[in-house]
């Protein structure tokens, strides 16, 4: 198959976005899958949602779910940012049409999409929507089990915002692997990264791309000041949500 581009986790951060796609379009990649949280805490999520709107899958993330229905068990910092999204995708200073085209959108996202034995979600294949898998998840047999249980071959997640590959004989992270995982007999969960707010120590952007033989972790720079610059210019936004970005965190 040709390559896909899956992306995760952007949080209204357009500098990483743009530079996100920039490397996906200079590999000639056409084909792009989202696994949601467009939006929340980052400060544009109306131009990160416009530049979304074509893209092949776009699955539902809980900050969208949030969005829409309310910010149900969010932490105070994220529901602040929450509620200044949704002002920002209700403002009447914008074309109500282009208003309603992005709501739609919204209102569209699938909670997961399936093709043969390739499996997307947000959280995780047995809760598609907030369910997190963390790295000391593989410890735990009963919940791994029960998400391995709704996987044929390969599921793609994000949620965590941390990069790694979960598979019955046990984690690894991209580094482990020289950032290629080479698909095998044995099913696998890859959490893909955060395109907008990484929490693994890397400031950089991450992605993957997948061709149904490998994936391929990729890490790109962004203009983190500039992002930065930004949060700390809107006083509804925590300032926590913007020095996080200079660690990575």
């Amino acid at each position: 198959m040709k390559p896909i581009a899956i992306i995760s986790d952007i949080h209204g951060n357009l500098e990483a976005l743009e530079a996100v796609l920039n490397d996906i379009y200079a590999k000639n990649i056409t084909e792009i899958v989202c696994l949601g949280d467009i939006i929340g805490y980052g400060p544009n999520p109306v131009e990160c949602v416009d530049l979304c709107l074509n893209f092949k899958v776009v699955i539902l993330g809980n900050h969208e779910e949030a969005v829409l229905f309310g910010a149900v068990g969010f932490n105070p910092k994220a529901k602040l940012a929450i509620d200044w999204t949704r002002d920002q995708l209700n403002t009447q200073l914008k074309d109500k049409d282009e208003m309603r085209k992005r709501w739609n959108f919204l209102g569209e996202m699938k909670i997961h999409h399936e093709v043969g034995d390739v499996l997307h979600v947000h959280g995780s294949p047995r809760e598609p929507t907030r369910e997190y898998l963390f790295q000391t998840d593989i410890r735990d047999e009963m919940k791994m089990q029960k998400n391995f249980d709704r996987v044929k071959k390969i599921s793609f997640c994000g949620h965590t915002h941390s990069p790694g590959i979960f598979s019955p004989s046990g984690f690894k992270n991209p580094a482990d692997v020289f950032n290629v995982y080479l698909v095998g007999e044995e099913k696998a969960i890859v959490n893909i990264g955060s395109v907008g707010q990484p929490r693994d120590g890397d400031v950089r952007a991450c992605y993957v791309t997948y061709d149904g033989k490998s994936v391929v972790f990729r890490r790109v720079e962004y203009d983190v000041d500039k992002a930065v610059e930004k949060i700390l210019a809107i006083k509804e936004l925590p300032p926590y949500l913007a020095m996080r970005l200079k660690e990575g965190r």
